[in-house]
């Protein structure tokens, strides 16, 4: 059952690896010069395509391999944690239409003249509580399973501390395109545990469309 959840995490290991050298400003500069610009507009696509396609194999090991079962919530305690879930999922779901779910997905850019498909920095909604509400919300779905198996504990575990750590490249990422505009949104609103107070949109003097 040990050795079960170590390949488990090894392998999620592995694909958020991958997933994480694919997103990087370093392998989209490689494929504008392998590519060209021309092309380059179908990069965030396939890069979603390809990481959905990767992780079902990883997912797949947590009913394949041995394992044994953590904890079962009864009812009515279950419905509690099923709630929570649906919440937590409509939550995920609001969320992601707040960051313009086509560009997301990679679908706006292949119409735009600009490849990366880029936006102006948009603030509304969950992004002025917490600056990773994807993130957090999945977190919160995932571990309100009202099961849980030693399988299950080591990729939930093992998920958690990547949204933890992939924060740090985004971070990076988005400052670099953003620049002092997402800086400042980034001193006045936590990463992960919401900061419960009124929402301030940023205003336009706060962007930096790019």
């Amino acid at each position: 059952m040990t050795e079960s959840a170590i390949a488990i995490v090894t392998c999620f290991g592995v694909w958020a690896l991958v997933h994480s050298v694919l997103a990087s400003p370093a392998a989209k500069r490689w494929a504008r010069r392998t590519v060209g610009t021309r092309y380059l507009r179908w990069y965030r696509l396939a890069f979603n395509a390809v990481a959905a396609i990767t992780l079902l194999p990883v997912l797949a090991l947590v009913p394949l391999l041995p394992g044994r079962m953590l904890y079962v919530i009864s009812w009515p305690w279950r419905r509690v944690t099923l709630a929570g879930q649906v919440l937590a999922f409509l939550a995920l779901l609001w969320s992601l239409m707040q960051t313009n779910p086509l560009h997301f997905a990679g679908i706006s850019q292949l119409s735009s003249n600009d490849a990366t498909g880029s936006t102006s920095l948009e603030v509304r909604g969950f992004y002025c509580y917490v600056r990773h509400p994807l993130y957090l919300f999945s977190t919160i779905a995932i571990w309100l399973t009202p099961y849980m198996t030693t399988n299950l504990a080591a990729l939930y575990a093992a998920m958690t501390l990547y949204f933890y750590l992939g924060s740090i490249p985004e971070e990076h990422k988005l400052l670099l395109e953003f620049g002092d505009a997402y800086a400042r949104y980034r001193a006045r609103v936590p990463r992960f545990l919401p900061r419960l107070r009124p929402c301030k949109p940023m205003d336009e003097q706060e962007k930096r469309a790019v």
